[in-house]
């Protein structure tokens, strides 16, 4: 059985090899908002749990490689997330995360070099890094209101099971970390 692909196909520009989606966001960001009610990272959080098994993913638009950005971050947040007691904890620890430093595409630590295009410019480069600062902070608020969701205030231990699996045997963040 194949993974589950992207089925967003509304984009007006490209980041490298990667599409620069409309996004459902209060944070700033080069991503044009939307009032749809389903993005890419809406997508992602629903398909994560069966993507998360797959060791390869097939590739079939630029939009693809924005779902797995998105999927490889939410694991990075719910490793995070496990270590929190309460909502207002998780938060502060997706924003910490969000605004840490990462590598981008073309960089030596960015894990899919392989898939990803490296910008042509610096300013592209910029652009690109203000797109996944943008998709981080959402996407981490999003997992944090999946994680807490109960009434009770606890994190929700159908979504922490989760966080040490690697999806494509790929983690954003290094070794040991």
């Amino acid at each position: 059985m194949p993974a589950y692909h992207s089925q967003l196909r509304d984009y007006s520009q490209s980041l490298g090899n990667m599409a620069l989606l409309p996004l459902r966001t209060q944070h700033r960001g080069p991503a044009p908002t939307t009032n749809n009610e389903q993005d890419i990272i809406d997508e992602a959080l629903y398909y994560f749990k069966a993507n998360i098994f797959f060791r390869t993913f097939e590739i079939k638009s630029e939009v693809d490689r924005v779902l797995i950005y998105v999927t490889l971050y939410i694991t990075e947040c719910l490793k995070k997330l496990q270590r929190c007691s309460n909502k207002n904890q998780g938060h502060q620890e997706m924003y910490s995360l969000a605004i840490s430093k990462f590598d981008i595409p073309g960089e030596a630590g960015f894990p899919l070099n392989s898939v990803y295009a490296k910008p042509s410019t610096s300013q592209e480069a910029d652009l690109m890094r203000q797109y996944f600062l943008q998709l981080r902070q959402e996407t981490g608020n999003r997992v944090c209101e999946k994680v807490f969701c109960g009434d009770d205030g606890k994190p929700s231990k159908w979504w922490l099971c989760f966080a040490k699996k690697k999806f494509m045997d790929k983690s954003l963040s290094g070794p040991g970390q």
